[in-house]
């Protein structure tokens, strides 16, 4: 009978450290969805600002732009010359 008893105590116990893993898995589940809806948003959002940034400064609107607002732009080395690589501006 005290064998009974004894299995049938650890036998609940452990039902009951199952049951509490379960839930906290569930909960584990519920989060990491929560996150996960959190960052698909957030890029979303992220990927409209480089879509609005992108059509910010495509040529067309910023020669757009510049006629707008009237800028006077000059290039920094003559047009005919080549620059010799990215850093020669032309100017010594």
């Amino acid at each position: 009978m005290l064998k009974l008893l004894i299995c049938l105590l650890a036998t609940m116990a452990t039902a009951a450290a199952l049951m509490q893993l379960h839930q906290q898995h569930l909960e584990l589940n519920h989060q990491t969805s929560q996150l996960h809806n959190a960052i698909e948003s957030r890029q979303a959002r992220l990927w409209n600002q480089q879509l609005q940034i992108a059509r910010v400064t495509a040529p067309p609107a910023v020669k757009a732009a510049i006629i707008k607002q009237q800028l006077r732009l000059t290039p920094l080395s003559p047009i005919g010359s080549s620059a010799t690589s990215w850093v020669d501006t032309g100017k010594d």
